[in-house]
């Protein structure tokens, strides 16, 4: 019986000591925050704005590592190998997760070889095509592409990328055919838009705002199922006739594999503080970001919930890899 007693008091002692574990580490050098995509687009403007904030909570300077290439695979592959001691951790997002580990062996499992730390934001893409682009609203757009089948270029920020998809998706339920020029992010990608050197692009809509509002670009229809707040009177796609239409995009925050539960709590504690606070709210809301902090298996039930539902799509738009 004193054994057994002795037993439960220690268990006990676990279970209250246990919440304390997360603030107990503390990083001893800088963060690395790898970002798969180049400077200019959506993922590394997320990393960004958090950068200050995480800085300051973590109580270290955290760096911004852009690693481009295959739509945020190889940011991925770097992710795998990387110590899990806290100091590394990438932007994940459905192209790394879903789409890319559906088409091509990519050397990683998305569901079991990294630790989900939490899903960090929610945001739509949007059509935008130059303003020399006669279509000025979907049905427009649609109309030229129908009249020009497989001729009308869109440009998206890498085969595989949300934007790829909300196109075929597009494609599906309207029957149009267009021609796909992947880029190798989304700030390339809306360089040769503007410079006119393709016509259309199917862009983060974070990454549009600020061309839109400017007039070097026109919006066509956001992709999700409600409006977006910075740009309110650009209708949905569903608004605009192509009705039952959304595919939004996300991004969430991935660990190295093995890495130990105290830090993976510190970790969603830190980001979801710096995502809840009211300037970093500001920054996103003002490029049509929604904040979205969740736990590490909310987020893991997420990206199954996606492997689910585009899956089909990957399949039927016959997407392969570059």
């Amino acid at each position: 019986m004193k054994t057994l007693h002795r037993v439960l008091i220690f268990f006990a002692a676990g279970l209250i000591a246990a919440p304390a574990l997360a603030a107990d580490w503390a990083p001893t050098k800088p963060v690395r925050f790898i970002v798969g995509f180049p400077p200019g687009g959506a993922t590394d403007l997320v990393a960004r704005i958090l950068q200050p904030k995480l800085a300051v909570s973590l109580g270290s300077q955290v760096i911004v590592d852009n690693r481009p290439g295959a739509n945020g695979v190889i940011s991925m592959q770097i992710l795998s190998r990387s110590e899990p001691d806290g100091h590394t951790v990438g932007m994940s997002h459905i192209g790394s997760l879903v789409v890319s580990p559906a088409i091509q062996d990519v050397k990683y499992d998305p569901l079991k070889d990294f630790v989900p730390v939490g899903m960090l934001v929610t945001l739509q893409n949007i059509l935008i095509v130059n303003p020399s682009v006669p279509a000025k609203t979907l049905p427009e757009f649609l109309a030229m592409a129908k009249a020009q089948p497989g001729k009308v270029n869109y440009a998206s920020s890498g085969i595989g990328s949300p934007g790829h998809l909300a196109i075929a998706l597009l494609e599906t339920m309207t029957g149009v055919t267009l021609n796909h020029v992947p880029y190798k992010g989304g700030g390339p990608a809306v360089t040769d838009l503007i410079a006119g050197h393709v016509p259309s692009f199917i862009a983060v809509i974070s990454t549009a705002v600020p061309h839109v509002q400017s007039g070097k670009a026109r919006a066509i229809a956001v992709t999700g199922a409600k409006r977006a707040e910075a740009l309110p009177d650009v209708p949905t796609m569903a608004e605009a006739g192509v009705k039952g239409y959304a595919a939004i995009n996300w991004y969430g925050l991935t660990a190295p594999p093995k890495t130990p539960a105290a830090i993976v709590s510190r970790l969603n504690r830190d980001f979801t503080a710096a995502l809840q606070s009211a300037d970093v709210v500001k920054q996103l809301k003002d490029r049509g970001i929604d904040a979205s902090p969740s736990s590490g298996a909310e987020y893991l039930n997420y990206i199954r919930s996606e492997q689910k539902r585009w899956g089909p799509v990957i399949k039927k738009a016959k997407i392969e890899p570059s």
